[in-house]
């Protein structure tokens, strides 16, 4: 039996892999850190704090997990993640989380990175060509891990996969990040305030997201690999593409906020590995998602006029 521990998974990727784990044939153990969500009758949820090294310890020892699917890190809000203390915890909470699984008989591990690793001064982010040069502490934490786990799985023999995720939109979503704002908006009646939009970068559906994860688990590829669409839209046209389908154009308003200096004119994922060592590709197109993204937003406005009124 496939047994698979899956952490961060009351979270908006983690969430979304339950059903194509259970699907895929897994035993699913799910890691939720302050409640037990109501997500998914077909997984076994566990309450666990994985700051806390003894709980690790507890947890693995219960599962004894054959996989390992690691979403969990700092939840904080959008933009001031980057900056958390927090980043530095996560570190060393995932090495021991790593190291139990592999004392206690795990076989395969895959492990959530990001595009802030990257160096994003060269836009187009390749996993054995472009440098990475993180800024923040988030991305300094995420590149520091990942160093630490490829030494563990040469040391040790695991096979461990690092996925890097670029711009994840969807369900669950947070209401501040900008598919989700620029769809309140407009389904409110209200302007989307947005920047210039010439930014271009590489948007992927969540539920996508979360089943190249799977298909990474599944195979045998080791090390860092994109999970992203690998196709390069600017900010505007995803702004304009929601704002047709929704049928407010009129209440799109670029240039209303200012841009940071520090941002990146491009970034855009090399897909080949993941296309072509693991073997999966995308199933929604950006205009299939968005009109997910709109239909769940939708609901969640009712379900809040319900509960108001």
């Amino acid at each position: 039996m496939k047994k698979v521990l899956v952490t961060g998974a009351g979270g908006f990727v983690g969430r979304h892999a339950l059903k194509t784990l259970v699907e895929r044939g897994f035993e699913v153990h799910a890691v939720a850190s302050k409640t037990l969500p109501s997500l998914s009758s077909d997984c076994r949820w566990h309450l666990a704090n994985l700051l806390d090294i003894l709980a690790i310890k507890e947890l693995i020892c219960q599962v004894k997990p054959t996989h390992l699917l690691h979403f969990a890190w700092c939840y904080t809000v959008p933009g001031q993640y980057w900056k958390s203390e927090d980043n530095f915890l996560w570190v060393q909470a995932s090495i021991e989380l790593l190291r139990q699984f592999r004392e206690h008989g795990g076989d395969r591990a895959v492990m959530g990175g990001t595009c802030a690793e990257y160096d994003w001064n060269y836009g187009y982010c390749s996993e054995f060509v472009t440098p990475l040069n993180p800024d923040t502490p988030y991305g300094i934490c995420k590149k520091a891990l990942h160093e630490i786990v490829s030494s563990y799985s040469q040391t040790t023999s695991l096979s461990i996969a690092w996925g890097r995720i670029f711009f994840p939109y969807g369900s669950y979503e947070y209401p501040n990040r900008l598919v989700s704002s620029v769809i309140l908006s407009l389904l409110k009646g209200e302007p989307a305030r947005c920047s210039h939009g010439n930014q271009i970068r590489d948007f992927m559906y969540v539920q996508d997201v979360a089943d190249a994860f799977v298909a990474l688990l599944e195979s045998d590829v080791t090390g860092a690999v994109n999970i992203a669409s690998g196709r390069a839209i600017a900010i505007k046209d995803v702004v304009y593409k929601i704002a047709d389908l929704i049928g407010k154009p009129d209440l799109v308003q670029l240039g209303a906020v200012p841009s940071a200096a520090t941002e990146p004119p491009l970034l855009v994922a090399d897909v080949r590995r993941l296309l072509n060592e693991v073997g999966w590709q995308p199933k929604f197109s950006l205009e299939m998602g968005l009109r997910q993204a709109i239909i769940w937003w939708e609901t969640q406005i009712i379900q809040d006029c319900k509960l108001s009124n």
